[in-house]
């Protein structure tokens, strides 16, 4: 029986639930030392000099480095011309950026030395957003380049004549915000540098492009270079990034001859963590008299803070080649370019590049929609896509399939719309009732990063994910992955697929990963690519070996090979169902050379692919979001989140519903509280939970889910992934209801995050004065 679609309980749960699971900070070796770093106080300055002599002195400390003492080491791994040095040499480019390393015996002990390291900086002037990076005469953030923008293309004069022959035009800026990742585990790294070579223990979403760097940086042969994943509490594309510490504690570890930890704080990780989104969009559309969108152009700018990462400088290429979403827009021209800033790095985020995209299409509808004085639902299905496959203005994104019309359908099934704008307008009268909004996201994304060429530009080997199947002598089985999931549930979803494929019990298929002295090769987990790409290698390799089993089966039955058939647990003969055989007894045999065909070797039930897909995959949906807002406060509160997913196949829906629900709660966080905010010297004014907001479990609305399926043609399993769907289609979703309730004053946008005090300042002032 198949296990494709059964709500199985996860397999990871146990352990975790028991306090048996073993984090970074969970291995102590013996003999560990721990590292501390010291952070810049200043956003750009001078480092005039650097006085280590108190904390050398300090109870403990074994090492006190400074950038003088990394000199005969590499940069951090990044773009060329771009990269970051281990610790700052000479300037300090952001706050927070480390200057030094402290080393002591405990951790106490390392950052009470820390806290002894005297640092003179001479401040020197700062670019803290994008447009004070590219004001005339902006202080360069890399002196190496003659502007603060390091990679664009541009709009030209293309659409321009096609906008002045539409109908309709408007124009949209938006401006969203730079978040903070925040794990619920900062990252951290456990480096044991022994006679062997180099291990290090670390939450990395991509263990072997880690093991590679590694061995790389040191010049250290990848059989003595090892990296191991041990549980990792969340990473949301933040722990996908090579930062110093990865490579200060290995080259720490050499000189010491010992092991060195580090493990993040809370504040270090805001500061220092690569920070998400932060874009800022120029839109221009045009359209006809009944809101079918004709020309869309848009200019997307990206803040890549001080140092530039490859994930980073993708997103404005994601947003743009996602910019027109669901729709079919016969024109769209787009353009964008990367800033860096004096601020915390920016990297991939859930979502990375493709919430922004659907913040700024489905931003749009609502505008054209608010100027026509037309139902934003029905703009939405006048322009929806309905023909598949789907060639897009941008070649990286052909969309296999889909049922934009359909999910919008569903949504209002599960929402009651016209009772809801019934009582929007009851509410509107009564001036003591919280004003209601309803807002709407039919949103698209691009996910499932296999195809050849999709990944190779961030440093991997390739867009492949590896995959072995091995049968055990008694009939149970093993999948190696080289994806390395952190919370999605992988180990579940992939045995239940070995399962499925191999007709072996789900609770006798155990999967591993996040070894690479295990798994050989891998690429790792990102851009919703693991069950698309890795789910599709194991049916791939479980297959392989299914074919070889049932060889043997007829070798030991007597049978020919095309008549035996999977039964429970084993093999059977079609139309003899008395002539059987358990897998158990198929597995031992495999290994007997004497009792298998003579053209199978033993162990042949075993095989490895490098699972590749033709086709990225294109999850997409519709949600809806009723929010009230109290006219005296200008507090939102989401009374419900209505969501319609399409993600292909659903492998196991507890895990898809879970997936979407804290994508959504990270959407709604976004659109609502998170925001880090620099003052204009480069200083954090959102550096603990204290002033940077997240939403406690008592924020997050209710939800009504449901599903449609449109089944993914780049991959058998019909897969599209949904990891970071909620945080694609929740933030416009929640921005159009406020927008929608305060639309009688006039207001046509505001930016998130949607905060009490902006909508207090709305509803004080009774005007759109823009936000």
């Amino acid at each position: 029986m198949s296990l494709i679609g059964a709500r199985v309980v996860r397999k990871e749960d146990p352990a975790l639930l028991t306090g048996q699971g073993a984090f970074v900070d969970d291995l102590a070796p013996t003999g560990c030392a721990f590292m501390a770093m010291v952070p810049s106080s200043e956003a750009h300055a001078r480092i005039v000099s650097i006085g280590t002599e108190e904390a050398r002195r300090a109870p403990g400390v074994l090492a006190v480095w400074t950038a003088a003492d990394v000199a005969d080491l590499p940069l951090v791994p990044g773009p060329p011309g771009l990269q970051r040095p281990l610790l700052a040499a000479g300037t300090v480019r952001y706050l927070g950026e480390p200057v030094a390393v402290v080393v002591a015996n405990d951790r106490y002990q390392a950052s009470s030395a820390a806290a002894l390291v005297v640092v003179d900086y001479e401040p020197l002037p700062v670019a803290a957003n994008v447009a004070a990076a590219m004001a005339a005469g902006a202080p360069l953030v890399n002196p190496d380049l003659p502007s603060n923008v390091v990679f664009e293309q541009g709009l030209g004069d293309e659409g321009l004549a096609e906008l002045e022959a539409c109908p309709h035009r408007a124009t949209l800026r938006i401006s969203i915000p730079k978040c903070a990742p925040s794990p619920i585990e900062p990252t951290g790294c456990l480096a044991d540098w022994g006679p062997t070579g180099l291990t290090e223990w670390v939450p990395f979403q991509a263990p072997h492009h880690l093991r590679t760097m590694l061995s790389r940086f040191f010049g250290v042969s990848q059989d003595q270079t090892r990296v191991i994943l041990p549980e990792i509490g969340g990473g949301f594309g933040s722990k996908i990034n090579f930062v110093p510490e990865l490579f200060l504690a290995p080259a720490l570890s050499r000189f010491l001859q010992r092991p060195v930890k580090y493990i993040q704080t809370r504040s270090e990780a805001m500061q220092s963590m690569y920070h998400g989104r932060g874009q800022e969009q120029e839109v221009e559309v045009g359209f006809d008299d009944d809101g079918r969108i004709l020309v869309l152009r848009a200019m997307v700018t990206q803040d890549n803070g001080a140092y530039p990462n490859e994930t980073g400088m993708g997103l404005p290429v994601l947003t743009t080649t996602m910019a027109a979403g669901c729709y079919h827009i016969p024109k769209v021209v787009t353009g964008w370019r990367n800033v860096l800033t004096h601020t915390t790095p920016v990297a991939a985020y859930r979502g990375a590049g493709r919430p922004e995209a659907a913040f700024l299409i489905e931003r749009t509808i609502d505008l054209v929609a608010d100027e026509l004085g037309l139902d934003p639902v029905e703009v939405r299905r006048r322009n929806v896509i309905r023909t598949f496959p789907y060639a897009t203005h941008s070649p990286l994104a052909v969309y296999d399939s889909g049922d934009y019309a359909g999910a919008l359908d569903e949504l209002m099934r599960i929402m009651d719309y016209e009772g809801l704008r019934a009582e929007q307008e009851r509410r509107r009268s009564d001036p003591d009732a919280p004003l209601l909004g309803i807002g709407f996201s039919s949103w698209l994304e691009i996910a499932g990063f296999g195809p050849p060429g999709s990944l190779e530009g961030f440093g991997h080997l390739g867009s492949w994910e590896s995959v072995q199947v091995r049968i055990q002598p008694d009939g149970s089985a093993i999948v190696y992955t080289g994806a390395a999931p952190h919370g999605q549930g992988t180990v579940t979803t992939f045995a239940q697929i070995a399962a499925s494929e191999l007709g072996i019990p789900f609770d006798k298929v155990s999967v591993r990963y996040g070894d690479t002295a295990v798994v050989p090769q891998g690429i790792g987990t990102m851009g919703s690519r693991i069950t698309p790409i890795g789910g599709e290698g194991v049916r791939t390799a479980s297959g392989k070996v299914v074919e070889r089993a049932k060889r043997i089966a007829a070798h030991l039955l007597e049978a020919a090979p095309e008549d035996v058939v999977l039964a429970e647990d084993g093999f059977a003969v079609q139309g003899t169902p008395s002539r059987t055989i358990a897998w158990s007894e198929v597995a031992w045999k495999s290994f007997q050379p004497l009792e298998i065909p003579s053209d199978l070797e033993p162990g042949a039930l075993d095989a490895t692919v490098f699972q590749q897909v033709s086709n990225f995959s294109f999850p997409s949906g519709a949600y809806g979001c009723v929010v009230e807002i109290d006219r005296q406060t200008g507090r939102v509160e989401i009374r419900r989140m209505y969501l319609v997913d399409d993600c292909g196949t659903v492998i196991n829906p507890m895990l898809a519903e879970g997936q979407v629900h804290g994508g959504v709660a990270q959407g709604v966080a976004q659109a609502l509280y998170e925001q880090v905010v620099y003052d204009d010297a480069g200083t954090m004014l959102t550096g603990t939970f204290m002033d940077y907001l997240v939403p406690s479990a008592v924020e997050i609305p209710p939800f009504t889910d449901s599903f449609v399926c449109t089944p993914s043609t780049s991959n058998t399993l019909g897969a599209k992934g949904i990891g970071e769907s909620g945080s694609v289609g929740a933030p416009p979703a929640v921005v159009n209801a406020v927008v929608d309730a305060l639309s009688p004053l006039g207001v046509r946008h505001v930016d998130m995050p949607v905060t009490p005090e902006k909508v207090w300042r709305i509803l004080r002032d009774g005007t759109a004065t823009p936000v």
